[in-house]
């Protein structure tokens, strides 16, 4: 009989979004490990520290961060992608899709080729302080489900984002990133209101039109879901890639 930890299924690679670190995916991964499953998630450069250099950091840097631990699990893995990390895992779809298994794309979604992630950035700042909750919330980023715990461990242990790593243009060559199978896990707005921006071609959504094999689920809470309901995350995470394995 399979079982989760078979080498049959592929280790779980989880990527942060904007100014996390690995440890916002500590409960996730917990729950992964508990289940069976290999999970690893990573620090991308940059936000190791409040005090790390964030200068020289650049986009490309992140992308090969991810593309090296990939090849250092083996070369096939299930990638699992928050928020602003969707760039970045669109990316190395397109430069490696025979490398994944499944691509999870949490409260995020792929991105179009050009894309810039944060066209206001520009070429004379060097980091994205993390705004905080409140402010984020006033800007549309839902915090709903998040404890007074969660809130305070956000700012506490949150580092700026390099400012390098989001304002150069996403550029995508290989459509075979399409093919890959991907699941979206809708939190902050429903599988529905996913649906229907992606079919109205609004720029956010409208690259899940290419996506061959897409599935969409709802785990209905706010932006950060490893914080608020990372079992059920990681529950969902695990089905996805069992599904396929």
């Amino acid at each position: 009989m399979k079982t989760m930890h078979s080498p049959e299924y592929a280790p779980i690679l989880l990527i942060p979004g904007y100014w996390l670190g690995a440890w916002a995916w500590d409960g996730v991964t917990a729950r992964l490990t508990e289940l069976g499953h290999q999970a690893e998630a990573v620090t991308l450069p940059g936000l190791e520290s409040l005090n790390t250099p964030r200068e020289s950091v650049r986009f490309a840097d992140h992308v090969a961060y991810v593309t090296d631990r990939i090849v250092a699990l083996g070369g096939r893995v299930g990638l699992v992608a928050h928020s602003g990390a969707g760039a970045i895992a669109t990316v190395v779809a397109d430069r490696m899709p025979e490398a994944l298994v499944r691509l999870v794309y949490v409260d995020s979604g792929p991105v179009a080729d050009g894309t810039v992630p944060r066209p206001d950035v520009t070429e004379t700042d060097v980091e994205l302080p993390f705004p905080g909750l409140d402010a984020l919330a006033a800007a549309g980023v839902s915090s709903e489900g998040l404890t007074d715990a969660d809130r305070t461990r956000l700012a506490e242990r949150a580092v700026p984002h390099p400012a390098g790593a989001v304002r150069q243009a996403v550029v995508l060559r290989d459509r075979r990133r399409n093919n890959v199978p991907t699941t979206m896990v809708c939190c902050s707005a429903s599988s529905d209101a996913v649906r229907e921006l992606a079919a109205a071609g609004a720029p956010m959504f409208a690259p899940l039109n290419d996506l061959t094999k897409v599935t969409l689920v709802d785990l209905a809470t706010g932006h950060w879901p490893m914080f608020s309901r990372p079992t059920e995350l990681a529950d969902l995470i695990a089905t996805e890639m069992i599904r396929a394995g």
